[in-house]
């Protein structure tokens, strides 16, 4: 549901904003995505970022606010969200809540639609002693569920916004754009990963796809890994960054395969900048590529009814 979510947001802001290329499609959606403004995205993102959140910060945080019922608890939970690991737990701990009021806290905003629950497919440690025990550490272990938020901007507002929020109230920006420089790739990585694995799996419509989703466990974390009926197995990794992917990443991947003791159909990499020549040249069944501008793909046959509503309304 998610999935078929995220992939109706990027289409509608396709439809109303049109940008020149698939790059500025990504970036600037992981920012404005849900909303359902119209984004001139000739105009530089720094320049929009100013001119339609910054000035606008006490009428968009009177929204959010509305949304989360001014709830403190509320709201730091989602700061922890946007800025961890994503791991529940984990986010409990950064948010001060407890099980208690942090569950309580989870279940209000699934209820209200912000955020929806990445369920861990790790298998639970077993001694392969059947009396035996585990090592502490192993034992001590704890399976943790993943957040995704379910608008992008969203995410972005409690990972950028809310850290700077009392100098963006007195009109000084200069601390939140050199934080966002600094992050801006790291922040967009998500929302690649997600639309990532949801091309992937466009890509196998033909495919009865029996699982999807990022993989982790006490050692691995894999960005997708998608199983399909017939036993085929995909394993991806996704890098928005700068620079082109060269074979290193390609073996790294290799090397997760190996500690999870799986042999996959094909391994996919995604890269906002492409790839090296070195690995364009090991193509083949076994090692795909894609870059931004294969997201093109998700945009076929769209049609103006396809234009959703900002969360807000």
């Amino acid at each position: 549901m998610l999935k078929n979510r995220l992939l109706e947001q990027f289409r509608s802001f396709y439809l109303r904003n049109y940008p020149d290329d698939m790059e500025m499609q990504i970036e600037y959606f992981a920012l404005f995505g849900g909303l359902g403004w119209e984004i001139d995205t000739s105009k530089p993102i720094n320049f929009l970022i100013t001119e339609l959140i910054l000035e606008k910060y006490e009428e968009i945080n009177k929204k959010i606010e509305k949304l989360t019922l001014e709830n403190s608890d509320h709201l730091r939970l989602l700061h922890a969200l946007a800025v961890g690991d994503r791991k529940i737990f984990s986010a409990f701990n950064r948010a001060g809540l407890n099980n208690a009021n942090g569950g309580s806290a989870l279940n209000f905003l699934q209820e209200k639609g912000l955020i929806q629950i990445e369920f861990s497919r790790e298998e639970p440690a077993r001694s392969l002693n059947p009396k035996g025990k585990l090592k502490r550490e192993v034992a001590r272990h704890r399976i943790s569920h993943k957040i995704l938020f379910t608008h992008p901007f969203i995410r972005f507002w409690f990972y950028f916004i809310v850290p700077h929020s009392r100098e963006i109230k007195n009109y000084k920006y200069d601390n939140f754009f050199k934080d966002f420089e600094i992050r801006r790739n790291s922040y967009t990585s998500l929302v690649f990963e997600e639309l990532s694995e949801v091309l992937l799996n466009y890509n196998l419509r033909d495919s009865q796809i029996l699982s999807s989703g990022s993989y982790w466990d006490a050692n691995v974390e894999i960005d997708i890994l998608t199983i399909t009926q017939d036993e085929k197995v995909y394993v991806a990794e996704c890098k928005w960054t700068n620079h082109k992917i060269n074979k290193s990443e390609w073996h790294r991947i290799v090397d997760k395969c190996e500690k999870l003791g799986i042999e996959p159909t094909q391994i996919v990499l995604f890269s906002k900048r492409g790839f090296s020549k070195e690995l364009l040249g090991q193509q083949s069944k076994k090692l795909a590529l894609y870059s931004s501008q294969d997201f093109e793909a998700l945009l076929k046959n769209i049609k103006q009814e396809e234009l959703i509503e900002s969360f807000f309304n």
